[in-house]
């Protein structure tokens, strides 16, 4: 019973009712690992996600009543520590572009071998980013216009620190670690960034200091 308390549950969104079975099996089979649903829609997604609070949603793009994008931004709306990871055949910059504004954390493609499905949800807990910058900030950079925001400059030194360590890829609890900081200091920290930079989640506030050339400073 600890063991489940203590696992990361996950909620899976998907319409397709054999890869929705064959994603609940691979990561029932990860003792750090609990299915809590499966939806098939986005209604039925943000509904669930309410009930069961699940710490990593696993996202189709393509659902029967909306985007995967809409379902994500309702979810983080509604639960905004939840990890929002996109699985999908939809590998489109406008898709990938619409499901990182609704404040996902990571993009894979149904291709992907099972074992590293498995890993990226384990990272997406912690709170990794699961898209290299560089390819968000192409996208941002074609969409979006290059403004260098006032905001930038107010980044304090620490604030500055975080930053560079997000854009490695860490979570907030390896963040805290890193900098030695209180995990509730550094989630501060990453939050008042992300206003900054004007971003809906970590790998858009990377993307736009990354356009921004901030990482280079």
């Amino acid at each position: 019973m600890s063991d489940a308390l203590q696992s990361t549950k996950v909620l899976i969104v998907e319409d397709h009712q054999i890869v929705a079975d064959g994603l609940a099996m691979l990561l029932g089979d990860d003792a750090g690992l609990t299915v809590v649903g499966v939806a098939v829609s986005g209604a039925e997604a943000v509904n669930m996600a309410r009930r069961h609070q699940p710490d990593v949603v696993i996202m189709d793009y393509r659902l029967p009543d909306q985007t995967g994008a809409e379902t994500s931004a309702a979810i983080k709306q509604a639960r905004p520590e939840t990890a929002v990871l996109f699985l999908s055949a939809d590998e489109t910059d406008d898709a990938i572009f619409a499901a990182v504004k609704s404040g996902a954390i990571g993009y894979l493609n149904k291709t992907e071998a099972g074992t590293k499905v498995v890993d990226s949800v384990h990272r997406a807990a912690a709170g990794e980013i699961l898209l290299p910058a560089w390819q968000l900030a192409k996208l941002i950079k074609e969409r979006e216009p290059d403004d260098s925001s006032p905001r930038d400059s107010e980044l304090t030194p620490r604030q500055a620190d975080v930053l560079h360590l997000m854009a490695e890829g860490l979570g907030t609890k390896a963040i805290a670690e890193r900098l030695s900081l209180k995990p509730s200091t550094a989630a501060w920290h990453v939050q008042t960034v992300l206003e900054k930079l004007d971003a809906h989640s970590r790998l858009e506030a990377v993307a736009h200091a990354n356009q921004r050339g901030l990482l280079s400073r």
